[in-house]
């Protein structure tokens, strides 16, 4: 705990010079030194509390009492590998079993949703035969390599065909189209067909049943069951990455595919995250015959800590909490009142074009523009900077980094989304009567001059920011 003395500058000097770069900090310019949580609360070095919107990793709050004493009696007792006979394991996956379709009926236990979708690409390409994936563009399914090749997030040039974001706000096929769904869907079909053209076979279609880093996106009802259609008839496995929006955070359902219907079934499904409230826990559940294939390969499946006595226990104590407390209910209500209220503040600021989401997976879309859409970047920059002075911490995503993304805790309350509905209310008002006084003052001063905090340019909405302070493009 010494550490938790160190001044934050001291910390931030340290980090600086034995970390990468390339391992960000959210506020780079001012990060946050956090030392402490507690269900959908976050404590700095200070004892100043943050209201937590985005970690959807403490799935079921951080630090969960349940949870950490779950842990803490297996360790007393054992923790080894998956090779030993052990109650745990088997029991977590009949735990699981019971929330899944009956098809998804074998388990494989590992440590990181990485590492599950890693192992759903080796299992599609060994059951198919196939090797190439079909991806949304945007999207993100792990870090290794095998998956950096199809995340066009991270890698635009993958290895894999791009279909078109099913986003009808903002893609291709709007929420005025007839059939929106299909023709997203179509999309997917032409991409499979330009793919066979060049000799190429598919062995799978990967999606997050609510694709997440790409803008917060709820597919058009129907979309995957067609793709699902035009991947199966190519030969190939439709495999749903459910690890950050599964464990009930949809509210209606226990998983976002169950949104699509009944009859839907992924061939496989991914899960991380949530799964252990912090703990390095993933896993992947497919069919017997996906399972067979790869056991014909005659090569063992081995992951030295998936599976073993401590993971497991905190995977059913995740399980348990969520049972007991009734998180998925409270998702459903939570989210339900914080979109409403969202849509409330959509009607009265003219920056958010659109607030989307199911249960606590909830997204808005900043514009500049009402009628070309045009993402509000450095807005929604300023705008998380600001909450951040008010100590809630919440993220953007999406290409054009201008969708706020709320993920938290599952047991985020009515007053939290209350609290923060009402601190999002007063910044917009504040930038709006920022944009309106420097239109005032823009008038008494000469042609290309400026007023107070303002800077006279071409534009017709404020579309920059200067050091934490609103700068103000005005019409000329």
């Amino acid at each position: 705990m010494a550490a938790d003395r160190r001044a934050k500058a001291a910390t931030l000097d340290l980090r600086r010079r034995l970390l990468s770069s390339s391992c960000r900090l959210f506020f780079p310019e001012n990060p946050v030194k956090i030392i402490r949580g507690q269900g959908q609360y976050l404590y700095d070095e200070q004892g100043r509390e943050y209201l937590d919107c985005i970690n959807n990793v403490a799935h079921v709050g951080h630090c969960h009492p349940t949870v950490v004493q779950a842990a803490h009696e297996q360790n007393l007792v054992l923790n080894t590998n998956s090779r030993y006979l052990h109650d745990n394991i088997v029991d977590y996956a009949q735990r699981l079993s019971e929330t899944l379709p009956e098809k998804l009926s074998v388990f494989y236990f590992l440590n990181s949703g990485s590492e599950a979708n890693d192992l759903a690409l080796r299992l599609a390409r060994q059951y198919t035969g196939h090797q190439d994936v079909v991806v949304l563009d945007h999207a993100y399914h792990g870090h290794l390599s095998s998956l950096i090749d199809i995340s066009p997030y991270k890698f635009r040039n993958l290895d894999g065909q791009k279909a078109p974001l099913p986003d009808t706000y903002r893609g291709p096929y709007r929420e005025d189209h007839p059939d929106p769904a299909g023709a997203y869907a179509s999309e997917v079909k032409h991409v499979i067909s330009s793919a066979q053209k060049k000799g190429r076979k598919i062995a799978a279609f990967f999606a997050e049943s609510l694709p997440s880093v790409s803008g917060q996106i709820i597919p058009p009802a129907g979309y995957f069951s067609q793709v699902a259609e035009h991947i199966r008839r190519a030969g190939g496995l439709f495999v749903a990455d459910e690890i950050q929006v599964g464990f009930g955070r949809v509210g209606k359902h226990f998983w976002a595919f169950q949104l699509e219907g009944e009859d839907f079934v992924p061939d496989i499904v991914t899960m991380g995250k949530s799964i252990g409230n912090g703990h390095p826990v993933a896993c992947l559940a497919t069919t017997q015959a996906v399972s067979r294939a790869f056991e014909a390969t005659g090569v063992e499946y081995f992951n030295t800590f998936g599976g073993n006595p401590v993971s497991c226990a905190v995977g059913l104590a995740v399980l348990d909490v969520l049972k007991t407390e009734q998180l998925q209910a409270h998702a459903t209500n939570v989210g339900s009142f914080l979109m409403e209220h969202l849509s409330q503040q959509k009607a009265k600021h003219p920056i958010i074009g659109d607030v989307r989401g199911t249960g606590l997976f909830i997204g808005v879309d900043l514009i500049k523009d009402e009628t070309l859409r045009t993402p509000a970047t450095e807005e929604a920059e300023y705008l998380v900077s600001r909450l951040k002075e008010n100590y809630i911490l919440l993220s953007t995503d999406g290409p054009g980094r201008n969708i706020l993304k709320f993920k938290p805790p599952m047991c985020f309350s009515l007053d939290n989304a209350q609290h923060v509905v009402a601190k999002l209310d007063d910044i917009l008002t504040d930038m709006e009567e920022k944009v309106r006084s420097c239109e005032t003052l823009r008038i008494k001063h000469p042609p290309g001059s400026t007023g107070p905090g303002c800077r006279a340019a071409a534009g017709s909405r404020p579309s920059n920011l200067e050091q934490g302070n609103l700068v103000i493009k005005s019409a000329p």
